[in-house]
């Protein structure tokens, strides 16, 4: 593709990315940059720009239209999209400085060919910044006014001829210097934009040890200082340096605590000057030792005013696409992280008392019944304690092990574990804990969240800025934007793909929902109030503000689970009848919904991960394998789903079914999976023990178990429960002691993995642990 049609993608002035999406010329143009962006195949970004524009959400996208996007995951996904976001962006910048230069007249046809060729931002600022309002003419351009490039010139083609006194006008004292500064200022702008010299001084700064630097400012705080001790001194080969030592330079740079410069070897400046001089620029003739003096002095003139400065800048530049690298992979970072403490298997069935430590207010216990609910009475059956990893919480550890090792608990059988309580306190006085808990004190509430956190996870932290939750490193050195939609949208895929019902689940959980949001939200927690419990999928379409566009993006993650639709029914005895009720809601603004296309009675299907698009193909599944609905979820129908697809193939059956076969893959597990089935249970759950030890029970070499909390661009922290989590430096994690399907993974360690390490140094002064990764736990 030409380059120029990248700035042919904004000649239409889209006003935002949903116009861009809709524009055919934008699809059919950008899709193979797209694929050289991304890596992925053409066809394949064709579909996704038009998934998009028919906007449609990332995990309606992933999960029932795996065939249009090759089985790309929401990560995947998720890239391509920025990219295009990106692209767009550069063509309406590029588009707004073409018709700027345009109005003052400064428009050439060479500028605009140089602005369509841009393919960065980057690119695009340096083309336009000699033409910006208010750049003042160089030394170079005044001397030209005062004619002398002739001189200048001369001096290079014919220097036996070149008399400087002649440019002197008569009369005038001290004009003859003026005139070789002149010269000598015009002949360094020639060589700094001589190509064949730019292309050698690059080749000899890649030949060489180009060096970054950062050192104290001037200007710094001690106690800011000491956060930043390992660059206060620091140097490292440009080409080496690591993504989370540029994003901490970059901070202590943005804070002015460090200063930070590129150091270009002198042997670079000495080598360069003699091949100017005697190669590149060397005078056609010969030269006088005066003139030779201003042509030395203009080459050195020309490295250190103006090459250095473009060089320095270069090298920036590489330390800001280094920079970009590392903000993605700091996110993806956070988005793998958030990702695994969501989706860790929450714990059901069980009594569960919240613990928020601390000694200023005492400790705060919270008693949660099975369904999450606060129990009134100090009713305590066989449970488990949770105790928040905040202040006091060693402490309060120790005091809960000594009575369950005194045996004070009995008959009943107490454990307890430890779960981070970052974001608890932050929560707590939050508007939606004052909603939901209107009578306790903000403390109280801390507890309830963290004895939640065990409870339901994914419940619990959605409540939760994730920022505030405690992942990933570097957080305040990326671009927040771009935190935040990544943050964002993984919270919607967990929630989405896990699924809710919508009888029970809260206003909050409910808003992550693909295709879902505040307002329709909070438009299904009213009708669920006023009309009682949803008895199908369809009644949604009842609901006011959720178009069909809404409804398609968010029915297959919506559930409706028998058990509670009994249990919200029989809740709701005495309320008007629901039809009645449903007329007079679907009304209003001279409009009424279609009530008769609307079923009240449940649907099986409607319990399951299959979409409602869908439906008829199931059915005629299960009339083809000779099973029935009502067997749903049981051995006898997995058993005859099996033996046809063994006996006929995915693909001959989905042929049949006139579907594809992963629309057919996902009814097979929709119809097979039991009641209540959970993405979560085959995932990691809480470490709940009986007793503790210390850091001071660590020795060297002790090969322990333990469960990673926490994961950076160096290392991952691991929980070996002895209050302080160990680190295991990235030099630790090689592909020879992961599983095979984690080995091209470049994160390789997530926070919720179990892992068995071994202690490798102990400083209890300063409180860390250094860890050696043995293998990883399944």
């Amino acid at each position: 593709m030409a380059k120029q049609d990248l700035f042919r993608i904004e000649k239409r002035g889209y006003t935002d990315t949903r116009q861009m999406y809709n524009s055919v010329t934008f699809s059919s143009v950008c899709c193979q940059l797209l694929s050289d962006r991304t890596g992925v195949e053409p066809w394949v970004c064709l579909n996704i720009v038009q998934l998009f524009r028919e906007e449609n959400t990332i995990p309606f996208i992933v999960r029932y239209r795996k065939e249009m996007i090759n089985h790309m995951d929401a990560d995947a996904v998720r890239d391509v999209q920025l990219v295009l976001e990106e692209i767009h962006a550069l063509a309406k910048k590029a588009q707004t400085v073409s018709q700027a230069l345009k109005k003052e007249g400064l428009l050439s046809s060479d500028l605009e060919q140089a602005l369509k060729n841009c393919r960065t931002a980057d690119e695009l600022d340096h083309v336009y910044a000699p033409y910006k309002k208010g750049s003042k003419l160089s030394k170079a351009r005044r001397a030209k006014q005062l004619g002398l490039e002739s001189a200048a010139q001369a001096l290079l083609q014919s220097p036996h001829t070149l008399d400087l006194r002649a440019w002197v006008k008569p009369g005038t004292e001290g004009l003859l210097s003026q005139v070789s500064t002149g010269v000598e200022q015009i002949l360094a702008d020639m060589i700094a934009k001589d190509g064949e010299t730019l292309t050698y001084i690059r080749s000899l700064c890649d030949n060489s040890m180009v060096m970054l630097q950062s050192s104290v400012s001037k200007t710094g705080k001690p106690k800011d200082i000491d956060k930043f001790h390992l660059y206060c001194d620091f140097t490292c080969n440009i080409q080496r340096i690591q993504h989370h030592q540029t994003l901490a330079i970059n901070r202590g740079e943005n804070l002015k605590i460090l200063t930070v410069k590129v150091n270009i070897p002198d042997r670079v400046k000495s080598d360069f000057c003699r091949w100017c001089v005697n190669v590149r620029w060397r005078p056609k003739s010969y030269a006088r030792e005066e003139l030779m003096t201003i042509l030395q002095a203009a080459v050195e003139d020309s490295y250190k005013r103006l090459l250095m400065p473009l060089l320095s800048r270069s090298y920036r530049s590489v330390l800001n696409c280094l920079t970009a690298g590392a903000e993605k992979e700091s996110i993806a970072m956070f988005v793998r992280n958030l990702r695994q403490r969501l989706l860790v298997c929450p714990v059901r069935g069980r009594v569960i008392m919240g613990v928020d430590p601390g000694f200023r207010h005492g400790c705060k216990l919270a008693i949660l019944s099975p369904t999450s609910k606060k129990l009134e009475l100090a009713t305590f059956y066989d449970g488990q304690l949770v105790i928040g990893n905040g202040t006091a919480c060693r402490e309060t550890e120790a005091f809960f092990a000594d009575l369950i090792s005194r045996r004070f608990f009995q008959p009943l059988d107490v454990s307890y574990c430890i779960t981070s309580e970052a974001g608890a306190s932050i929560y707590s006085v939050s508007p939606e804990a004052v909603k939901e808990m209107p009578d306790l004190d903000p403390n109280l509430r801390s507890a309830v969240s963290i004895g939640r956190r065990v409870q339901d996870p994914l419940a619990e932290l959605v409540k939760i800025d994730p920022k505030h939750i405690g992942i990933g490193t570097y957080q305040h050195d990326v671009s927040q934007n771009s935190l935040r939609a990544a943050l964002d949208g993984v919270v919607q895929e967990c929630v989405s793909f896990v699924g809710v019902d919508i009888n029970i689940c809260s206003e909050t959980l409910m808003r992550h929902v693909a295709g879902l949001n505040a307002g329709r939200a909070k438009s299904i927690v009213e009708w669920r109030e006023t009309n009682g419990p949803f008895m199908n999928r369809e009644q949604l379409r009842l609901v006011k503000g959720l178009g069909p566009k809404s409804y398609q993006q968010c029915a297959g993650f919506i559930r409706i689970n028998p058990n509670n639709l009994l249990n919200n029914r029989s809740a709701s005895a005495g309320r008007p009848d629901q039809s009645a009720q449903e007329t007079s809601t679907a009304k209003g603004k001279g409009k009424t919904k279609a009530l008769a296309a609307v079923p009240s009675q449940p649907n099986p299907l409607d319990q399951t991960c299959i979409h409602p698009e869908s439906y008829s193909v199931a059915m005629s599944f299960l009339s083809l394998v000779g099973g029935c609905i009502d067997q749903m979820g049981r051995p006898e129908l997995r058993q005859c789903v099996e033996a046809s697809v063994k006996r006929q193939g995915l693909e001959a059956l989905a042929k049949t079914l006139n579907t594809s076969p992963d629309t057919l893959q996902l009814i097979i597990d929709g119809l097979t999976q039991p009641p209540g089935f959970d993405i979560r249970q085959d995932f990691d759950k809480a470490d709940f023990k009986r007793g503790i030890v210390s850091m001071s029970d660590l020795r060297e070499g002790v090969v322990l178990t333990g469960r990673v909390e926490n994961a950076a661009l160096f290392g991952a922290f691991v929980d070996i429960g002895v209050g302080r989590n160990g680190l295991i430096h990235k030099s630790k994690i090689t592909p020879d002691k992961l599983p095979v399907d984690q080995r091209r993974r470049s994160l390789a360690l997530g926070p919720g993995e179990k892992v068995e390490v071994r202690v490798l140094h102990v400083d209890e002064q300063r409180g860390r642990i250094s860890l050696d990764l043995i293998r990883v736990l399944r």
